[in-house]
């Protein structure tokens, strides 16, 4: 249940698994629909769930507003980052950042980006967001947020749909899914971000593109993207370049003695055979 409905699984009538979400304003199912329909519309790019029906049920005297969108089946964030190790969590970002460059070379802003609305699916391993409710167009007020993933919580900028109201919340994401937890704020929230950052083991070593990116340095996801492969990077140049220790080598010495052993056997097949002839020829020689 979200703030401006519920969503229930449901099963067409072909069988195909579906997202059926109903509203207690009609205002935002409308809102919801025409971002599904906007973003449906980009092309060669999946920028969220396909939009699938829409229309009304009555009971009684009332309607509520409905649609229907493509179920994606995967696993809570959170969830897979647990059992499977935070080393997910540099391809999540990219995958993450690319989707968001695409989403705001079309003018939106997704606004209330949480681990509660991001999934990851598996053939192939990706991480895909569910819910649209909060995405504004850029230049507006951000409609929908949660406190955490919200920059203008933690004092470090305004509400207002931009690139860099995204990024504030990807880091938080990335934050809250290394750490395994929120953190609650204090009375000095920038400054005790900055040092959480920039002195939690488990940020490493993302520290500084997390802090950048909340503290609004970069001005695109795709600036920060490139930052986060070039961590990346580094880092699996650093693992390459790492000598392996207590290699044994070949030992030549035993090579030399095998060499030494086929020898001394040559030697003796070649005498042996030598004797029998020469036994063999005094035996004719006394017939």
């Amino acid at each position: 249940m979200g703030a401006t409905g519920v969503v229930y699984l449901v099963q067409l009538v072909n069988g195909t698994l579906a997202a059926l979400k109903i509203s207690f304003s009609n205002m935002s199912v409308t809102a919801e629909v025409n971002v599904l329909k906007k973003l449906s519309q980009v092309k060669d790019k999946v920028l969220g769930p396909r939009l699938l029906d829409v229309d009304d049920w009555s009971y009684g005297s009332h309607a509520l507003s409905f649609y229907v969108m493509e179920y994606v089946k995967g696993q809570p964030l959170l969830s897979f980052i647990s059992t499977r190790g935070t080393e997910w969590l540099q391809v999540f970002a990219s995958q993450l950042l690319t989707d968001l460059e695409n989403l705001h070379e079309e003018g939106w802003v997704f606004g209330d980006l949480k681990p509660e609305n991001l999934v990851v699916t598996s053939n192939p391993v990706k991480v895909r967001w569910i819910d649209v409710g909060g995405t504004t167009l850029q230049g507006r007020s951000i409609k929908e947020f949660t406190d955490f993933y919200d920059r203008a919580h933690w004092g470090l900028g305004s509400r207002k749909a931009e690139p860099t109201y995204d990024l504030f919340a990807v880091s938080m994401v990335l934050i809250h899914a290394a750490y395994g937890k929120r953190i609650n704020k204090t009375d000095k929230p920038a400054e005790q971000l900055k040092q959480f950052i920039l002195t939690t083991k488990q940020l490493e070593p993302f520290g500084d593109v997390l802090y950048q990116a909340v503290t609004g340095k970069y001005k695109s996801a795709k600036e920060m993207k490139t930052e986060v492969l070039s961590v990346e990077k580094r880092r699996g140049a650093k693992s390459k370049g790492t000598k392996p220790q207590n290699v044994r080598q070949p030992s030549a010495p035993r090579v030399k003695v095998k060499k030494k052993r086929s020898h001394v056997l040559e030697t003796l097949l070649l005498c042996t055979s030598v004797m029998l002839i020469y036994i063999l020829y005094l035996f004719i020689q006394v017939l």
